[in-house]
């Protein structure tokens, strides 16, 4: 049965490998170069006290690889859901081969564990290669990676780390029991890839941030987190502060709230939930006046003596690995469940 198996799945096992180990070639090949420029850049920018204009400029060289092999990582698990999962049972169920297999002295539990057990094997392996493969190589790009890029925004997260063994095993199986439910190869692949690509919008918006409680902090007004601070040239109104997706010292953080509170500490009105507002300050004269507020920096300095602050709720970057293996484990749990659920239907259903 392993040898039946292995020689129905080989042509893709070799497709696969041969991908990978370009991809990995690669990787070897510019890793070392990349890493040695990062450090010899990061050595220069701590001497002169410019490293943000270096993690810029370092980011943006390789930004178009980053997002490649990024992509590459996210779309490997629903490739495997689609091209090893779906057509696995389903494409014998068409040619009915499964029926010879089952008059022979193999049972129907056996024949769908080899299955299962060697595909789903090696679209884990692979997955795990890919995944880790590019989490080293991409390192010095995700220590310099700006806001929306950094290891922990839910799109960088999905392509690091052991994650995507998960979501390949989840996707394989995914595909293998909508195949045995629907017997037609391409409505089962096109359903494999429907529930599985909203699984994988759900998980990040709904799930991943309550896997720990995120924590709550109050922040001045700065650099490090304002994104925008507007005086108008006349002195006609009120300054408007729009907070950054960014907390004060916690770099690489992934912020799910950032909210602008009053001298009172509640969220201002009309905007400061979602981290903008007019702050009631005269701007006629004082540090808030067009002609003093050149650069901002006083009239920032005067809305925190008066009070205002930012709130923000998100999960530090050191919480990166507990993430990976609780969301890891989570998707193993799917994966457990399906797999009883193939064996029960195989065994009481499908005939």
């Amino acid at each position: 049965m392993i040898w039946l198996t292995w020689r129905q799945f080989r042509g893709s096992a070799a497709l696969t490998a041969a991908v990978l180990g370009v991809l990995a070639a690669v990787l070897v090949l510019t890793g070392p170069r990349l890493a040695a420029g990062y450090s010899a850049g990061l050595a220069a920018c701590t001497r002169e006290g410019a490293c943000d204009r270096f993690f810029d400029a370092f980011f943006d060289t390789y930004q178009l690889p980053f997002l490649a092999v990024t992509l590459l990582v996210l779309l490997l698990p629903a490739l495997v859901g689609l091209f090893w999962g779906a057509p696995l049972i389903t494409r014998e169920l068409e040619a009915g081969t499964h029926l010879l297999v089952w008059n022979q002295s193999v049972t129907r539990g056996r024949w769908l564990a080899v299955k299962l057990g060697l595909t789903g094997l090696a679209a884990v392996a692979a997955a795990g290669v890919c995944g880790l493969a590019v989490t080293w190589w991409s390192g010095p790009l995700d220590r310099s990676a700006p806001a929306g890029f950094a290891v922990m925004d839910p799109l960088i997260f999905s392509a690091r780390g052991i994650a995507p063994m998960g979501y390949a095993a989840f996707a394989f199986v995914l595909g293998v029991s909508v195949g045995m439910l629907v017997r037609r190869t391409l409505p089962a692949m096109a359903l494999t890839l429907a529930v599985f690509t909203a699984l994988q919008l759900a998980v990040p918006l709904l799930v991943r941030p309550h896997l720990m409680t995120p924590v709550t902090a109050t922040s001045q007004l700065g650099q490090g987190n304002v994104d925008h601070l507007g005086i108008r040239g006349d002195g006609g109104g009120p300054p408007e502060v729009r907070l950054e997706s960014a907390v004060p010292g916690q770099a690489g953080a992934w912020v799910l709230a950032s909210r602008l509170l009053d001298p009172s500490g509640r969220v201002m009105p009309g905007g400061g939930e979602d981290g903008h507002g007019l702050i009631p300050v005269s701007t006629t004269s004082g540090p808030c006046a067009p002609q003093s507020a050149a650069g901002g920096g006083a009239c920032l300095a005067e809305i925190n003596r008066l009070g205002y602050r930012q709130q923000a709720e998100y999960h530090p970057l050191g919480r990166f690995w507990p993430f990976q293996w609780l969301e890891t484990g989570l998707y193993a749990l799917l994966t457990l469940g399906l797999t009883g659920f193939c064996f029960w239907w195989i065994r009481r259903r499908l005939s």
